[in-house]
């Protein structure tokens, strides 16, 4: 990639399968078979699947019994949180031999500025196949890389080829190679915007580019200015190097649905030990509280509150989730799955993707 003044170098990394093939590297037995990391609990999720798994149509976030019977010979095993965290921050060593610029995005991804890197190289290309090789080296794993002139493009591109790929996007390549998108491509657009866009006759890069911002307004709100933009392959943001966690919280999906008020009592009030305890952890304030919850027929509702000034103590934080728990109270369906969030944060420390793991029950994911 050749140097344009004010035109950025910007890398996004993106492990392959990570979970899934951190675990086939560390047992060899697991190799070349469909391999989910989750759990195969009736209520259990996928938290990762290998490329064997993806084949049939395995996909992280999906529940275990679909992924069972999608694939009938699909191998569950337990998530080492710890062991994936340690692999990436070798990874993330790696990055800092080429740049500061580095924004995680979770333990697998990442976004490195290397418009002036520490090499000096000068070569984004290069320096992302160094990054590749470098990391299969070091850890045995794979990774696929996306090198482009913003954000929003390089992290698609990283997808391009995976895995262990690599797709560069040069500034005069931009706005053509977001036009070929559909629309399911660009960040945000999930299944129901997509048909929504469908339905006006927008299907890829090139349809949503033909829109007016006005348009864009009237039918997407909030999300028109993003879109204009991004479907003109424009991206201004940077790599921030230090990202404020926004909130901290945790959630657990239940074997079985709790119905009384004793159950989902007893069950907030583990979830309240296990997130005051990470935001202790993470030397976090913060004004809001957010109750989550997820019936048996999937319908989801949360319920806040916020302070005019920061919780004070777990004893108030308890308190506010208690309330916020009662004002759902009771429930007709049962419910599936509890969470609990404090947002509005200060002093928190840089973001990452942790999960945690309540020991009777399902990974709960802190976001």
């Amino acid at each position: 990639m050749t140097q344009h003044t004010g035109i950025r170098k910007i890398i996004h990394i993106d492990m392959d399968a990570f979970f899934a093939s951190v675990e086939q590297r560390d047992n060899p037995d697991l190799r070349g078979k469909p391999v989910a990391v989750g759990s195969s609990l009736a209520r259990g999720v996928v938290a990762a699947a290998s490329y064997e798994a993806r084949k049939y149509g395995v996909r992280s976030a999906m529940a275990s019994v679909t992924a069972k019977r999608r694939c009938p010979d699909l191998i569950f095993v337990d998530h080492r949180f710890d062991v994936y965290r340690e692999v990436s921050r070798q990874i993330r060593a790696i990055f800092y031999t080429h740049s500061d610029m580095v924004e995680p995005l979770s333990l697998d991804e990442a976004y490195i500025d290397v418009t002036h890197d520490k090499m000096g190289i000068g070569n984004a290309t290069r320096i992302a196949e160094m990054i590749r090789a470098e990391i299969k080296k070091q850890t045995g794993l794979t990774a696929s890389a996306g090198v482009s002139y913003n954000k929003f493009i390089a992290k698609i591109a990283s997808d391009q080829n995976k895995p262990d790929g690599i797709c560069v996007i040069k500034p005069h390549q931009g706005a053509e190679f977001v036009a070929s998108l559909p629309v399911r491509r660009f960040f945000g657009v999930g299944p129901k915007t997509a048909e929504r866009m469908a339905a006006l006759g927008i299907h890829s890069g090139a349809d949503l580019r033909a829109q007016t911002e006005a348009f864009l307004q009237q039918h997407f709100g909030k999300s028109a200015g993003y879109l204009y933009r991004a479907s003109r392959g424009v991206d201004h943001r940077e790599v921030k190097p230090h990202r404020i966690r926004k909130s901290i919280g945790g959630e657990r999906t239940y074997a079985a649905d709790l119905v009384n008020e004793g159950e989902l009592e007893d069950a907030l009030e583990k979830i309240i030990d296990i997130v005051w305890n990470s935001i202790e952890k993470k030397g976090a304030q913060g004004r809001t509280v957010t109750l989550k919850a997820k019936y048996a027929d999937f319908r989801q509702i949360t319920r806040s509150r916020s302070l005019d000034r920061n919780v004070e103590d777990k004893s108030e934080f308890a308190v506010i989730g208690r309330e916020l728990l009662n004002s759902i109270l009771p429930v007709e369906n049962g419910v599936r799955l509890l969470g609990l969030t404090l947002a509005n944060l200060e002093g928190a420390e840089e973001e990452e993707e942790n999960k945690l793991t309540d020991k009777a029950g399902q990974a709960m994911f802190e976001f």
